[in-house]
């Protein structure tokens, strides 16, 4: 059997850590009821974990566990919090601000409340995707409800100042999300300290379950509302119906446990890989970073290659390393990264980029491989097209 290539696109998702898998086994098999169940010992059991899971992750980001509401993922929990809050306060006013290089899962549900009389504004970014705080402060109107701002971009790994947006947001009596799913467990985050009112996770990039993450919804200064998007049992104190997924739960809380715990120096030690690839990609002419080395997550490098075809690209390394040219949700787009584009790259450097996303379980020795065969391929694209 050949050799699978290296993986390098954490961003898109991460294995499951073998102690977060380890953890979930016994609610498969052995402890397997149903957490809403009150007559039998299986779905006390099952009942305690999911109660154990929620007291965890709370106390991690500084909230409190009736704060939490588990959901599918931050897909749902990004929904939730904008559909939530539009169908919750639109009496108030129907202007939403958002930023023009969040995820799709933020972006497609505020077109859709454009449909309904809603108004978006959506703010550009500086050169190096960081948001503009001046601009943000003279978009807000006095029917805006809602400012959704993401911790940390899934193309280009930058990271937004969250307490700056929060003091903003609460000075004027506006809510504040943000959607957090790459942030988690890699920078700290406190909901109370940096004044955010929802808070969008998922377990699947932090080495934890695919098919759970969680919304956190501020209970008090102020006692946010959201309209509930799925109907059903009442489960999640009314705000998200459905059984819970008992082991998906404790996998996302032993993921975020572990995360926590080794994010010092798992930090320090990404930062130093990234670095040592991005060194590789300098002795390259037409090579260029997007976004900034500092203000961003330490696993991420995204560049853009001139000269060379973005798909050509891509095949040729195939083989060698697992990596993406942008957000796995829009893979099967033909259209440039709109992230890149609004960095102001030009649409064929947009095309032609990488986004090397460098996990837990990377090495020196395969960065060094990777960033080796990636220069060999560009010069020989390169050349190809000049011949």
């Amino acid at each position: 059997m050949s050799q699978r290539p290296i993986y390098l696109d954490a961003h898109a998702t991460t294995p499951v850590d073998e102690r977060v898998l380890n953890a979930m086994l016994p609610y498969f098999t052995e402890h397997f009821g149903n957490p809403s169940t009150n007559t039998h010992l299986y779905g006390w059991e099952a009942s305690a974990a999911v109660k154990n899971a929620r007291e965890t992750i709370a106390n991690i980001i500084n909230a409190t566990p009736e704060e939490i509401v588990f959901t599918s993922g931050a897909t749902e929990a990004n929904n939730l919090a904008i559909k939530g809050v539009a169908e919750a306060y639109f009496d108030r006013g129907k202007h939403i601000i958002t930023v023009a290089t969040e995820h799709r899962a933020v972006l497609n549900p505020c077109q859709y409340l454009e449909t309904l009389g809603f108004e978006v504004t959506y703010l550009p970014v500086l050169p190096d995707g960081l948001l503009d705080l001046q601009k943000l402060t003279a978009a807000i109107r006095e029917d805006t409800i809602l400012v959704s701002v993401m911790a940390a971009n899934n193309e280009i790994g930058v990271l937004q100042p969250l307490a700056a947006i929060g003091e903003i947001c609460h000075s004027q009596g506006i809510l504040f999300h943000t959607d957090a799913a790459q942030a988690i467990a890699k920078i700290p985050l406190d909901v109370a300290g940096m004044k955010i009112d929802l808070m969008s996770l998922t377990a699947h990039k932090i080495y934890g379950p695919k098919g759970v993450g969680a919304l956190y919804v501020r209970r008090r200064d102020p006692r946010v509302k959201i309209a509930p998007q799925l109907q059903g049992g009442g489960q999640e104190r009314g705000r998200r119906s459905g059984t819970l997924y008992t082991p998906q739960i404790v996998g996302f809380a032993k993921a975020i446990t572990i995360g926590v715990a080794e994010m010092q120096w798992e930090s320090k030690r990404l930062l130093q890989l990234k670095q040592q690839l991005w060194s590789m990609f300098e002795s390259l002419d037409g090579v260029y970073l997007n976004g900034n080395l500092t203000t961003s997550l330490q696993g991420n490098l995204n560049i853009s290659i001139e000269g060379v075809d973005g798909s050509a690209l891509l095949l040729a390394l195939q083989s060698v390393v697992a990596v993406s040219s942008g957000s796995a949700c829009a893979a099967t787009s033909t259209a440039p990264s709109h992230v890149l584009t609004a960095l102001g790259r030009e649409e064929k450097l947009a095309r032609a980029s990488l986004r090397f996303g460098i996990g837990r379980f990377n090495t020196p020795e395969e960065i060094a491989i990777v960033g080796k065969q990636a220069i060999a391929a560009i010069k020989s694209l390169r050349q190809a097209n000049q011949s």
